[in-house]
């Protein structure tokens, strides 16, 4: 292919992965916890040009690539809903919960009591405490969480949630919509110490739902534009080839 096909061609490809990313976080607006991401963008020069000097005319081919996505973790709106299940942090950390395969942190605090009686997360995950263990109710009577993050009910403690931060440079992926998981399995995180329990509260996503639209619309103006050239070339290519069997006729 020539230059001109190949930088369109992959500037559809990084637009269609900036799409997908859009759609989820338009699909996600509602849903408390959920951090909105983004996309980091850079050039790709092939590991050929990059080991040897580049001789001749112009320059070496170079395609627009999404070199990676981030994750804004600005907090989202409070919202009141007298439920008290219903945790919200301000300030920065997570809350902890017990995974299928680890450790799981989430700024979603819509939870539950299971059958069992455990403090457990939407999907079913129990909360872990700062000890390493569970919210276990002893009664029906509602709990009572202080800013701290204590649990307590009949004014007897049942524990202390673990609230926790991770550093700029640790490893953390997203696991599903609102959890976050470590990648290294070496790393720890510290304590939130600014975070503060508000009960009653969920936080909502931190989506904005007309600027991701109207980011939307754009990419969706450029995915266009990208198609039209490639097009152009095609044809450019086509009548080039005509001309040239003229010639040679």
């Amino acid at each position: 292919m020539d230059p001109l096909t190949i930088s369109a061609a992959s500037g559809l490809r990084a637009r269609t992965e900036t799409l997908d990313m859009l759609a989820n976080n338009l699909a996600n607006a509602a849903t408390s916890g959920f951090k909105s991401d983004h996309e980091f963008y850079n050039l790709y020069v092939s590991p050929e040009v990059q080991a040897s000097p580049f001789e001749g005319p112009g320059s070496p081919t170079t395609v627009p690539v999404i070199e990676k996505n981030w994750t804004d973790f600005s907090q989202g709106t409070l919202m009141r809903t007298d439920n008290k299940l219903d945790l919200a942090l301000t300030g920065k950390g997570f809350f902890t919960a017990r995974g299928p395969s680890g450790p799981l942190y989430t700024r979603n605090g819509s939870f539950r009591l299971s059958a069992k009686g455990e403090l457990v997360t939407s999907e079913g995950y129990p909360l872990l405490t700062e000890d390493n263990k569970t919210i276990q109710s002893q009664s029906d009577n509602p709990l009572q969480v202080a800013s701290d993050g204590e649990v307590l009910q009949d004014g007897q403690t049942l524990g202390k949630l673990r609230l926790v931060d991770f550093s700029s440079n640790t490893p953390v992926g997203k696991f599903g919509s609102t959890y976050f998981q470590m990648s290294d399995p070496q790393a720890k995180p510290v304590a939130a110490s600014s975070a503060q329990v508000e009960q009653g509260k969920l936080e909502s996503s931190n989506v904005s739902p007309a600027e991701s639209a109207v980011r939307l619309v754009n990419v969706m103006r450029q995915f266009e534009m990208l198609q039209r050239a490639i097009t152009l070339s095609s044809q450019m290519n086509r009548s080039a080839t005509e001309e040239v069997a003229k010639v040679t006729s």
